[in-house]
């Protein structure tokens, strides 16, 4: 389905609510919503929205990870291995 197929007026909202629902989560495919001709909200499943909120925190973590390694406070790879060899042998 193409994107147009899924832009609805809010008073075709308001008149079926139930049918954009089903919809939703029979394709996942999120709906906008337009008042007065500009989008003005984005319905979609939760599954989906979850699925967006955790690559999101996932790209922000990344980011974090790169910050650090780009002001050089990651370790080498042969520094971590000599860490995890040195905790085997600890235990």
């Amino acid at each position: 389905m193409q994107a147009r197929e899924h832009i609805r007026s809010i008073s075709y909202l308001k008149g079926h609510a139930a049918q954009i629902s089903e919809e939703v989560a029979a394709t996942g495919a999120p709906f906008i919503i337009t008042q007065n001709g500009e989008a003005a909200m984005v319905i979609e499943g939760v599954q989906q929205y979850q699925e967006k909120e955790d690559l999101i925190a996932l790209l922000k973590l990344l980011a974090l990870g790169e910050k650090d390694r780009q002001a050089g406070l990651g370790l080498s790879v042969e520094e971590s291995r000599a860490q995890l060899v040195q905790r085997r042998q600890q235990r």
